[in-house]
């Protein structure tokens, strides 16, 4: 099965390792470029837990010394390994999406309206969870760490490949990526070709960007449930 992923490579790698060894040929179209803010480091004594919505928003954080005890809400299980691997060792995860993040903030027995939290997040969201938090009476602060641009080109290599051979599967992780990616495909004459491929959203917000674009297969799907996919579309 030919599998396209629009991750940056730093997410994608694993993933990308795990179909391959299972015989899939994989084509890499990154469709954004993630960069962090400068800003000074976060004092951590300041904020009484964390709130991450991406793992890009964790190898952007910088503070002035790390309390490996920090809360850490995280929303989904990748994010919470990438946590982990930098240090915190008091993590939750959520169900992957940012509605399951919230109400697992709401109902924790940990944080109360007197805690101070710190929502940590890229330049470009599609929901406003520390709006959301603060509506609840929690003490919420968003901070952007990192920022994300737009990739809208397409080396010869990748467009011959999707000429000859166009994906089966493809994974979509943001709704800017798949604006980004529609452009990619509609900018090179490759739009026709693709819309015949399976399209897998992260979110209903993703999915309608495709549907609307008369894309043929779109679905949703959760952060960790690719392999399952694939099964699934075999």
């Amino acid at each position: 099965m030919n599998i396209l992923i629009t991750r940056p490579l730093i997410d994608a790698e694993d993933l990308m390792g795990k179909f391959f060894s299972l015989g899939h040929k994989i084509i890499h179209i990154p469709t954004l470029k993630i960069s962090s803010v400068k800003a000074e480091p976060i004092d951590e004594s300041q904020y009484n837990a964390f709130i991450f919505t991406s793992a890009n928003a964790i190898r952007s954080l910088k503070v002035t010394k790390q309390d490996k005890s920090k809360l850490c809400f995280c929303v989904g299980a990748i994010t919470e390994k990438i946590a982990r691997m930098s240090g915190y060792n008091n993590t939750v995860s959520a169900g992957g999406t940012v509605n399951a993040l919230k109400n697992l903030v709401i109902n924790s027995n940990q944080v109360n309206e007197q805690s101070k939290i710190a929502y940590f997040c890229g330049d470009n969201i599609s929901y406003d969870l520390d709006l959301e938090l603060k509506k609840e009476g929690l003490k919420v602060k968003k901070i952007i760490n990192y920022k994300s641009e737009k990739i809208t080109d397409l080396n010869d290599e990748n467009k011959k490949i999707i000429s000859n051979h166009p994906p089966d599967i493809i994974f979509v992780y943001s709704a800017r990526s798949a604006v980004s990616f529609i452009e990619i495909v509609k900018k090179y004459s490759l739009y026709t070709l693709m819309t015949g491929s399976k399209v897998m959203c992260i979110s209903k917000n993703v999915a309608d960007i495709f549907t609307i674009n008369n894309w043929k297969k779109v679905k949703m799907f959760s952060p960790g449930d690719e392999l399952l996919q694939l099964e699934e579309s075999s």
